[in-house]
């Protein structure tokens, strides 16, 4: 009878702790005490100076810019040299990025750098530095059509993807690696047990997901930071187009100049099947994880800002309820930053975790982070709270009911159904901010419906869905639904140029470090602001998707449709004396781009709600709600956040 997989990874964990017990003993100093207890995790205990640099260029069997010959993807290695000596194999940790040589990595945008034999010497970021001396490799791999590698990028496609399990499937044993380009001569991996994570931010992080999504043996735990998990939703929203451009951009943007004059098939493909109106296509199919999240056989360790609106935060909502649908092994952060990776806003606490995470997928110590609380989330600057499973079980969707008020465009939120209409006109040179600094005033561009101020604290945690009845006085409209939270708060300026950091002139150090390499990198300390109101979930939608979400179609002016919008995944706090607030409106300047009128919509409140993931449900927000409590004051000094940067749609950043 077969062992379960799942009852496999413990026992391999259980006689991997042993193994590793036994190395450590060895491998003290002689003379030195050894303790029968077993260790709590990886030591460095090997030299990274005279750590084994090499490169490998492994075969896709993909011919991505169809030369008739199979694109060979070239893979950077950084290992200890002492476990080869000893006959002993690694595993491996693995960050998979277009991005290595065209704009770098990191708060520093570091790149690679080459000696003259043409191996690395500047590894970007910390992996190798810290990771090396316990005992694992570090693997970097330039995409195909990027830096060193044949082929083409395809945004998320075969090519991208392909390469990187092609990696994979080679640390396995499954593939041919080459020593060079070009060449005949064999690389082998005998030097890796072929225990494989994936990690990395943004672009890399998608990867991973993607990668994970095709179930490849081997891979065993990946850690998506900002990471997408359905093209599409990076490039629109039910319809509403979220920038200018489509892939075709960022494929011509991170490619190789030599892949740029060989792949001109791959680019007319990306323009092609990537069309303006929004509608879904075979090529969006192909670059969505979330419905492959069944094959998915890693562990899965997410790390999100709340406040990304590059990577917007749908994206770590869908592929996290898709995980969780399939029992997937999880942890998951949330900060409140932008698109930033932990490593500057949270150091210390990340390189302890991250350690310990990969001690335990990769190296099998059962060091209990996997009994420990799922997710770590940042209330307010550098103040963090836990959940023993996110989100909480006692999370209960909870229909919330728009109302007519004392003014026009001023509502009520509640528990009960509403009636009458209220009425906008789309005002694409306004933003969400703008909607929520006059929330308590009638203005011609928004609906606004408040809660009474709450008796206490009220917390949503997970997706929302906001529904709406819609008449329109145009052939064709956007629609923006957002959740604020009314009442004056700190929190970091995420919309600023550092997305809720400000990086420093000091340096410190994550690991041993050579000439080419060091391991010392700017400190950084939260950038805050003071507001007056607090969006913490968002959503956008094209009317015309009423009726297929996958393909619009022009509106009839003077007919109501029915729409229904998903937020982003969120959990926020509304304190105390606050006011939980619902905003309809049009076009959020700088976050979807205008539709081509300026409709008047009108609102049936009969037929529009907001169904948001309430801890302790219906009863927690009647509660909330209840009793006579004076709204929290706004404050006339508050900053409120920077003004959105328009910037090209580029997963990566400077950080």
């Amino acid at each position: 009878m077969p062992i379960p997989a799942r009852r496999t990874h413990r026992l391999w964990r259980t006689l991997a702790t042993a193994a590793t017990a036994a190395l450590l003993a060895v491998l003290v100093a002689p003379g030195a005490a050894v303790h029968a207890a077993e260790p709590t995790g990886s030591q460095p205990v090997y030299s990274y100076e005279k750590a084994i640099r090499e490169s490998v260029w492994v075969d896709t069997r993909l011919d991505g810019d169809g030369d008739g010959k199979t694109d060979r993807v070239a893979v950077d290695i950084v290992r200890p040299r002492e476990p080869a000596a000893r006959g002993r194999k690694v595993p491996v940790i693995m960050d998979a990025s277009p991005y290595y040589s065209c704009c770098g990595r990191g708060n520093e945008s570091q790149k690679k750098t080459y000696d003259a034999n043409g191996d690395v010497v500047q590894m970007p970021l910390f992996y190798d530095n810290y990771f090396v001396p316990r005992g694992y490799a570090f693997v970097g791999v330039d995409l195909l059509g990027t830096n060193r590698s044949d082929g083409c990028v395809d945004v998320g496609g075969a090519y991208d993807i392909g390469s990187a399990k092609a990696v994979v499937d080679w640390l396995n044993g499954r593939g041919k690696g080459y020593t060079s380009r070009t060449g005949t001569e064999r690389a082998k991996a005998g030097w890796t047990n072929g225990r494989t994570g994936m990690i990395g931010k943004s672009y890399d992080a998608t990867i991973a997901n993607g990668v994970a999504a095709t179930g490849v043996e081997g891979l065993e735990t990946i850690v998506p930071i900002g990471g997408i998990s359905s093209w599409y939703d990076y490039y629109f929203q039910q319809g509403a187009p979220l920038y200018d451009s489509g892939p075709d951009w960022l494929s011509d943007y991170v490619e190789s100049p030599d892949a740029r004059t060989r792949c001109a098939a791959v680019q007319k493909q990306l323009v092609d099947e990537a069309p303006r109106t929004g509608d879904w296509t075979s090529l969006w199919e192909k670059r969505d994880y979330v419905k492959d999240a069944d094959n998915v056989r890693a562990s899965v360790f997410v790390v999100h800002g709340m406040q990304d609106l590059n990577v917007r935060a749908k994206h770590f909502g869908q592929w996290w309820e898709a995980l969780a649908k399939n029992g997937v092994d999880r942890k998951i952060w949330l900060s409140q930053t932008g698109h930033v990776d932990p490593f500057d806003f949270r150091r210390a606490a990340w390189v302890d975790t991250l350690h310990r995470w990969f001690d335990h997928e990769l190296l099998g110590y059962d060091n209990g982070i996997d009994r420990e609380p799922m997710a770590d989330i940042e209330r307010t600057p550098d103040h963090w709270t836990t959940d023993k499973v996110w989100p909480p079980r006692s999370t209960q969707t909870t229909a919330l009911r728009p109302g007519k008020g004392s003014a026009a465009g001023v509502g009520t939120l509640g528990l009960k159904t509403g009636s009458g209409t209220e009425t906008f006109t789309d005002n694409p040179a306004l933003s969400e901010t703008d909607w929520a600094d006059r929330i308590d005033s009638p203005t011609p561009d928004k609906a606004g419906f408040i809660s009474r101020p709450l008796a206490k604290d009220l917390r949503l945690s997970g997706s929302s869905k906001v529904t709406v009845t819609a008449t329109p006085t145009t052939s064709s409209a956007h629609l923006s639904a957002v959740l604020v939270d009314l009442g004056p708060a700190t929190i970091r300026d995420y919309a600023g140029a550092g997305e809720g950091i400000t990086t420093l002139t000091d340096r410190n150090c994550w690991g041993p470090g050579t000439t080419g390499d060091s391991s010392c990198f700017l400190n950084t300390q939260a950038a805050t602001t003071d507001v007056n109101s607090t969006i913490f979930s968002r959503g956008w939608a094209d009317l015309g998707t009423y009726a297929n979400p996958d393909k619009g179609t022009e509106l009839t002016p003077g007919k109501p449709y029915t729409l229904t919008i998903s937020l982003a995944s969120a959990d926020h706090v509304v304190p105390k004396g606050h006011r939980l607030a619902l905003i309809v409106a049009g076009t959020d300047k700088d976050l979807i781009d205008p539709p081509a009128s300026k409709p008047t919509l009108t609102l049936d409140l009969s037929g529009t709600a907001a169904r948001v993931p309430v801890v302790g449900g219906a009863d927690a927000f009647a509660a909330a709600t209840s009793g006579s409590v004076t709204a929290a004051p706004h404050s006339r000094t508050a900053d409120g956040v920077s003004p959105f940067r328009q910037d090209r749609p580029v997963p990566g950043g400077a950080h």
